[in-house]
């Protein structure tokens, strides 16, 4: 099992570096510099913070206003890492912002999605996401500074691109076929604590 979880790690780093690689291209060159990657972060977190206003206090169901914000806010996540890293803007603040952005534009969707009908599985969601931030949060006290690993990076973008689809089809209910994909991200966001714990350890050995 092991040997399985580590060449699904090996797997999924090596397509997450061609996306970077597909990325530099423009980034390199073209990047403007003043657009930072915790700029781009922020505005996630306030088309996070809006979606959540349009839909829960506004009742707005627009679906093309709300599938439009959730999509540029996907786009953003998908951007900011690879600037970050073209660029050499890698800070411990976007590392700790990130996934912020990510919990607030992810939670608000699955909340809206799955609350009447799925509300197991959005339970799960929850408590994974509770359980992952005081897990960074503990870490953060150890002053140790870890970069998201692949598989908090391959949760997300199954997420997204699961509450996506369901986003487009709404108000017809999720289709059984994207509840199991969501499902299958509670797998991928088990392993991301994991992960992070394992990289914990051997850092708490040494200041012992």
């Amino acid at each position: 099992m092991n040997k399985f979880i580590e060449g699904l790690k090996l797997f999924l780093e090596k397509i997450d570096s061609y996306r970077d690689e597909i990325l530099f291209v423009f980034i390199k060159p073209y990047w403007p510099s003043k657009i930072t990657p915790n700029k781009i972060t922020t505005v996630r977190i306030i088309i996070g913070v809006l979606l959540f206003i349009l839909l829960f206090f506004f009742k707005i169901e627009d679906k093309i206003l709300i599938v439009s914000l959730f999509f540029f806010g996907v786009l953003t996540d998908l951007l900011d890492g690879s600037v970050a890293r073209g660029k050499n803007m890698v800070t411990e603040l976007g590392a700790m912002l990130d996934p912020v952005a990510d919990r607030i534009i992810i939670i608000t969707i699955a909340v809206y999605s799955l609350f009447e009908a799925h509300r197991w599985l959005l339970l799960v969601l929850l408590l994974i996401e509770v359980a992952n931030t005081f897990v960074s949060i503990y870490y953060k006290t150890k002053k140790v500074y870890l970069e998201s690993n692949i598989f908090g990076k391959t949760k997300m973008v199954m997420q997204s691109l699961v509450f996506a689809a369901i986003l487009f089809f709404w108000p017809n209910p999720p289709h059984r076929f994207f509840i199991d994909i969501l499902w299958v991200s509670v797998a991928f966001a088990l392993l991301n604590i994991f992960y992070k714990i394992l990289e914990i350890r051997p850092i708490n050995k040494l200041k012992i």
